[in-house]
């Protein structure tokens, strides 16, 4: 009985570290998968970040699912439709001043699977007479033409003075 309650235990042992393995192995650095389709959405991220600064709404929403299922929720509601998501960046942000210089930063790159991803982030603006900024959380999906916004979730994040 000894015997065999050793070669159980010993069974368990290797079948806990053959799945933590595989699940090391399936995250970050360690996988070459997750490692190509995070620098490809950093990639479109930061298009979009310059496309901002240039003042090109219409190249920024690029990085957006061309789509009447995008949707984008904020603190003047939710905008269903790729139109009315570029409507409503058209109507905040109607020219280079209101629009500003953008930065990103404090990106977390989770894969949800082969196809999917949330990114949580931070956003600022600064602009001559102020420098709002916030944090958003971004769904990703893998498409054929690469990796597109399908939803965010964007808020801004009062600031101390």
């Amino acid at each position: 009985m000894k015997i065999e309650r050793r070669f159980a235990v010993m069974i368990g042992v290797c079948a806990i570290c053959a799945i933590l393995s595989f699940a090391r192995g399936q995250s970050g650095e360690d996988n070459p998968k997750q490692a190509e389709a995070e620098a490809r959405i950093r990639a479109v991220l930061t298009a979009q970040q310059q496309a901002w600064n240039r003042a090109d709404v219409e190249l920024f929403m690029d990085g957006y699912w061309h789509s009447e299922e995008l949707s984008f929720s904020g603190s003047s509601g939710v905008f269903r439709g790729w139109e009315a998501v570029r409507a409503r960046y058209k109507k905040s942000y109607p020219d280079q001043a209101a629009m500003g210089t953008l930065d990103f930063s404090d990106l977390e790159i989770r894969l949800l699977g082969p196809d999917a991803a949330l990114v949580l982030g931070k956003w600022h603006l600064k602009r001559e007479k102020d420098e709002p900024g916030g944090v958003f959380t971004l769904v990703w999906q893998r498409f054929p033409e690469g990796w597109k916004i399908i939803h965010d979730h964007t808020s801004a994040v009062a600031t101390a003075k």
